[in-house]
């Protein structure tokens, strides 16, 4: 069967590094109180000039490395941002011209932390079908520009940084099994961005409410994960990795829990990047692939949920 396979990862993070303690210097913060809460010990926060678009073309050289091909193979770059360069082109198109690319298929997706998930599942469709053969699937984001830095609630939880894979079309055994995706508008007001283009002319700042966000995660995360496995013909006991959206270690080690699932069993990153938005999924992966944690053959379970609310899995023999 063509199967979409990863044939390697890569991932970037902004030079400048921020501890909690050093959060604490300007926000009504302390290390003590973003650990408890959130597990989150440190963030990265893109300077000046880094930008999604740099992140992202740095993960992607890595994972073009990692692949062992050159750039013009690539025939097709999808892009997972909810903080582009520009509200147009496609910031897919910057990394496209940065990777040296003349001409391929290049787009951004906007699903928030889910964005990556949705943009493997596009990708994966168009390598099946046959549009494409090498497809770069990028997660990237510079949250720490539409964060308001007076609302210790959310400033603390997000950082920057970039993930990557390329996907390679082969009949294999290997590769992405199953894809779920799931939307429900209904709850905007609880994670969205209150400004933009067409309503305010601004960008806007990150607004959240914590609580009920943290519920509907752990409820749909563990829903989606047992909806990808049955689509893949697999329980949780096939499980070799879940690499999970890293948004806060109290709603990963609840979603294990309500899947009976080994904490050892679950990546996690959230510590050392917070919470990276699209990136999260890739940036996690590509550590625990270059660490050894993740090895060839392994059943990976990837699956994240972010504002809209937007939210999904994929089943992936790596």
């Amino acid at each position: 069967m063509r199967r979409a396979v990863i044939a390697g990862t890569g991932s970037a993070l902004p030079r400048r590094q921020v501890t909690n303690a050093q959060l604490a210097e300007t926000v009504d913060t302390s290390d003590e109180w973003i650990v408890e809460r959130t597990g989150i010990r440190m963030r990265y926060i893109a300077g000046e000039g880094e930008t999604t678009s740099s992140l992202a073309t740095d993960a992607a050289r890595r994972a073009i490395e990692s692949a062992g091909i050159e750039p013009s193979a690539i025939d097709l770059i999808i892009l997972a941002t909810a903080t582009p360069d520009q509200t147009f082109p496609a910031s897919a198109t910057i990394v496209q011209t940065a990777l040296g690319i003349d001409d391929c298929v290049s787009f951004d997706v906007q699903a928030v932390c889910s964005g990556f998930l949705y943009a493997l599942s596009v990708a994966d469709s168009m390598i099946k079908s046959g549009a494409a053969r090498h497809a770069l699937v990028i997660g990237a984001e510079t949250f720490s520009r539409i964060l308001d830095w007076e609302d210790r609630t959310t400033c603390v939880l997000f950082g920057d940084g970039a993930g990557a894979v390329v996907l390679r079309g082969e009949d294999s055994e290997s590769g992405v099994l199953a894809t779920r995706l799931h939307a429900d508008g209904r709850h905007n007001q609880l994670l969205y961005v209150d400004g933009g283009p067409s309503t305010t002319q601004t960008v806007g700042k990150l607004r959240m409410k914590g609580q009920e966000v943290f519920r509907h995660a752990v409820t749909n995360l563990a829903e989606v994960l047992r909806e990808v496995l049955a689509a893949a013909d697999l329980t949780v006991a096939d499980i070799d990795w879940v690499v999970p959206h890293q948004a806060n270690r109290r709603i990963l080690d609840a979603t294990a829990r309500k899947l009976g699932l080994p904490a050892e069993r679950v990546v996690i990153t959230v510590d050392q990047h917070a919470n990276t938005s699209a990136a999260s999924v890739p940036l996690a992966l590509d550590t625990a692939v270059r660490d050894g944690r993740i090895k060839r053959g392994d059943l990976l379970v990837l699956e994240a949920m972010g504002g809209g609310f937007t939210w999904g899995a994929a089943a992936i023999r790596y």
